[in-house]
C-alpha cells in the first residue's frame, strides 16, 4: 500500500461511526490487503479496549458520585 492509501485509511477509520463499520469490513473481508487486514484488527482490538475502560471508569465514578450524594 502506498502512503496515499494509508492516509485515506486512518483518516476513514477515525471517523466515528462509519470508521468502526469500515475497520470490522477490512478486518474480517477476505479480499483486504493483508497489511491493512492486521491494522484494522489491531486497531478493533483498541477500540474495543478503550471502550471497555471508558464504561469501566464512568461506572466507577458514577457509582461514587451517587454514594457520596447518598451520605449527604
Amino acid at each position: 500500500m502506498s502512503y496515499k492509501e494509508w492516509a485515506l485509511t486512518i483518516f476513514l477509520a477515525s471517523i466515528p461511526l462509519i470508521g468502526f463499520i469500515l475497520v470490522l469490513v477490512w478486518a474480517f473481508d477476505s479480499t483486504t490487503n493483508i497489511h491493512k487486514k492486521n491494522w484494522a484488527k489491531g486497531n478493533l482490538l483498541i477500540m474495543i479496549l478503550a471502550f471497555v475502560l471508558i464504561f469501566m471508569f464512568i461506572f466507577l465514578f458514577g457509582g461514587l458520585a451517587m454514594l457520596a450524594s447518598l451520605s449527604d
